[in-house]
């Protein structure tokens, strides 16, 4: 069962592209098939790498900015010590 898709329904439908493009079509259709699939794998898959590039720069950030934020307050309390 795929996408709520009985084996009767999968069977019908693989009859009838066989009966509308024929024999002689069909490895070209299932290979374009297969290029689309590939294609859109490849594009989902370097969404998701650049999201996770995205979320680590972002996380980087945030620890540096607060580094930055405690380096510059022990500075400041130095700063208000010796005066």
């Amino acid at each position: 069962m795929f996408l709520f898709i009985s084996t009767s329904e999968i069977v019908f439908l693989l009859f009838a592209v066989l009966m509308l493009f024929g024999t002689d079509k069909l490895p070209g259709i299932a290979r374009m098939a297969a290029k689309a699939i590939k294609t859109v794998k490849n594009a989902s898959n370097d969404l998701k790498s650049e999201i996770s590039n995205a979320t680590i720069d972002d996380s980087i950030m945030n620890d540096a900015k607060n580094s930055m934020t405690e380096i510059k307050n022990s500075i400041q309390e130095t700063v208000s010590r010796k005066k």
